[in-house]
């Protein structure tokens, strides 16, 4: 007896043993692997929201799946690089106008004139930056030399680019063999619940991230007309930087408005009170207006749900996990309605 006892307290010890190893693995796994699961999920949500438009396309008029998917992705492609044109244009004029300003700008800040040599004077950085010229000329010298690090990160971010295109168009394209067979193998019993959920999760996801960069559009234009009414200089840059931070929910408008106040108040005092109090009122309207009748219809989430997957998302995988949390989060709330549903206790008597 003590023998077969011996034996199954060693199995059991070993069970734990080989599960804790294939965890540990698994973790490990996942984390060298992370950049190419970031890929995977992001090109997975575009491919959940372009699917729908395949689907219709194909219904209407094309019968090939390969060449409905092709005509979304083309336009989609065609749209996106219309708005960056019209993005980039004022973009570009405002950047060669900095250029073209920037050896005054400096001449005057050294002499204390204009917005930010004032500035400067009123925080006593001008002192220190004449007497530390050498020093700051130094370390100006060596942020030229990491050019090769810079260059590596832009030939990572397209080759993610490319690749998550490649995933999202495969995915759409093979959507319906995956689904078919993902179906054919849990039966016809589960198969009506498979494709509500399916259709749940698309709804979902597509209108966060429509909705999400229908709100950004409207903040960078809106923030733009104020710095161009305020005489605030870079106005099409400031905005940018604002509408793209304006796509990181909770967060992003406020580090929205630090950046165009900032300018602002670089630029004239009452332009940085008109800049922080649009922002005020903005940040309320986008909060209780906007948020509520764009994404509330698709995502169906609470406040602090909301904040919640927003913190631990991008605490785990940085601005990609914060732009994705609330639809995520949307999906686990789909999944925990089918498979948990919540028993409320039978009225009293």
């Amino acid at each position: 007896m003590s023998n077969a006892d011996d034996r199954t307290t060693a199995r059991r010890t070993l069970i734990v043993i080989g599960l804790a190893l294939a965890t540990v693995l698994a973790l490990a796994l996942v984390y060298a692997t992370r950049r190419v699961l970031v890929w995977i999920v992001v090109a997975a949500f575009f491919a959940v929201a372009l699917k729908p438009l395949v689907d219709r396309l194909q219904r209407w008029r094309v019968r090939h799946r390969a060449l409905a998917t092709l005509l979304v992705f083309v336009a989609t492609f065609i749209v996106l690089a219309a708005l960056a044109a019209v993005i980039i244009a004022p973009l570009v004029d405002e950047l060669s106008r900095f250029a073209e300003r920037a050896p005054e700008l400096l001449r005057d800040a050294r002499a204390g004139r204009g917005p930010v040599g004032r500035l400067l004077d009123r925080v006593g950085l001008r002192d220190y930056l004449a007497n530390h010229s050498d020093q700051l000329r130094q370390y100006g010298e060596r942020l030229r030399t990491p050019a090769v690090g810079v260059l590596r990160g832009v030939v990572e971010g397209v080759a993610g680019l490319v690749t998550v295109i490649v995933l999202a168009y495969l995915m759409v394209l093979e959507s319906p063999r995956i689904t078919g067979t993902v179906l054919a193998a849990g039966g016809e019993a589960r198969a009506q619940r498979w494709r509500r959920i399916g259709r749940e999760i698309s709804r979902t996801v597509t209108g966060y991230l429509t909705g999400n960069l229908l709100i950004s559009v409207i903040c960078g234009l809106l923030t733009f007309l104020v710095l161009l009414v305020t005489g605030v200089p870079f106005a099409a840059v400031i905005a940018l930087l604002v509408a793209i931070a304006d796509l990181i929910p909770l967060v992003g408008a406020t580090l929205g408005a630090v950046i165009a106040a900032g300018a602002g108040f670089l630029h004239s005092p009452t332009a940085g009170i008109v800049v922080l109090v649009f922002f005020v009122v903005y940040q309320q309207f986008e909060n209780h207006v906007l948020q509520p009748i764009i994404l509330a219809r698709a995502v169906r989430l609470n406040p602090l749900t909301v904040l919640v997957s927003v913190l631990l998302a991008a605490n785990l995988a940085g601005l990609v996990g914060a732009l994705l949390a609330i639809p995520a989060a949307g999906i686990v709330q789909i999944l925990l309605r089918e498979y948990a549903p919540i028993r409320r206790p039978p009225p009293p008597a």
